[in-house]
C-alpha cells in the first residue's frame, strides 16, 4: 500500500525568527526527501506582530502569510502540497500549541489570538472547523492543560535541540485518549524529515487534513505507538 507523508510542524526563516531555512528551500527539502506535503506553522507571537506596528493588521497578516505563500509556490512547481498551519503561544504562558486546518480568512478578521484564553480559542477554531494540539508538551517550562482544552498534543516531536521527552507526551495521549501528531520541529536542515505522519490516501486540501487528524486512524513517523 502506498503512503503518503507529511510533516506538521515546519518553520521557514523571516517569520520564525529561530528558522534558519528559506521557504522555497524548505519546500525543494521536503519534495526530495518524498515527502507528500508539509504544514506550514510559523510562530505566531504577539511580539512578531507588535514589531509591525504601525502597520494595519490586515497589512501585519499579510506579512506573516508571506513566506507560506512562497513555500506554497515552489511547492506547486514540485508537486508538493503546502498547508497553513501556525504554532502560538498565548499572552502570559509559556506553552506552544499548533494549529490546523487554519484559513487565511480567518486570521484576517480574528485579530490577535494570542490575547485569548485556551478555551476561549479552542472553542472559535472548533467553530471553524480547526484542530489545536499543544505542542512538545513535556519539553522545560511547558504545562499540561486539561484535556478537554485541546484536540490532542505532539508525541513526537524531532527537534534534536531540544529535550521534548517525547516517551511521556506518548504515554499521556494514550492515558488520556488524546489526539496524536508527530512533527520534525523543522528550523535547520538537520531537522529535515524527522517526523511526520503517513496517510493512506492523498490529502490536498485543509479540511482534508483535519478529517484524517481527526480520525486518529493515522500512522505516525517518529514514535513506537
Amino acid at each position: 500500500m502506498n503512503l503518503y507523508y507529511y510533516d506538521l510542524h515546519v518553520h521557514t526563516s523571516n517569520i520564525s525568527p529561530c528558522g534558519h531555512v528559506d521557504a522555497e528551500e524548505v519546500a525543494r527539502l521536503y519534495a526530495q526527501a518524498g515527502y507528500t506535503g508539509i504544514v506550514v506553522t510559523n510562530h505566531y507571537w504577539e511580539s512578531y506582530f507588535r514589531a509591525l506596528s504601525p502597520l494595519s493588521w490586515k497589512a501585519k497578516v499579510a506579512r506573516y502569510l508571506k513566506e507560506y505563500h512562497r513555500a506554497k509556490k515552489a511547492g506547486e512547481k514540485l508537486g508538493l502540497e503546502v498547508f497553513l498551519g501556525a504554532e502560538i503561544t498565548l499572552v502570559n504562558s509559556r506553552n506552544d500549541y499548533l494549529i490546523y486546518g487554519l484559513d487565511e480568512n480567518f486570521l484576517f478578521g480574528c485579530p490577535a489570538l494570542y490575547n485569548l484564553g485556551l478555551a476561549e480559542l479552542h472553542q472559535l477554531l472548533k467553530a471553524h472547523g480547526m484542530l489545536l494540539y499543544q505542542a512538545h508538551p513535556f519539553r522545560n517550562y511547558m504545562e499540561r492543560v486539561p484535556p478537554g482544552l485541546l484536540d490532542g498534543i505532539e508525541v513526537f516531536n524531532g527537534n534534536p535541540r531540544h529535550n521534548s521527552r517525547n516517551h511521556l507526551a506518548l504515554a499521556y495521549a494514550k492515558a488520556y485518549g488524546l489526539g496524536m501528531v508527530s512533527g520534525s520541529d523543522f528550523h535547520q536542515v538537520v531537522d529535515l524529515a524527522t517526523g511526520g505522519a503517513a496517510l493512506a490516501e492523498r490529502v490536498t486540501d485543509p479540511l482534508g487534513l483535519v478529517r484524517a487528524l481527526a480520525g486518529h486512524h493515522i500512522e505516525l513517523i517518529g514514535p513506537d505507538t
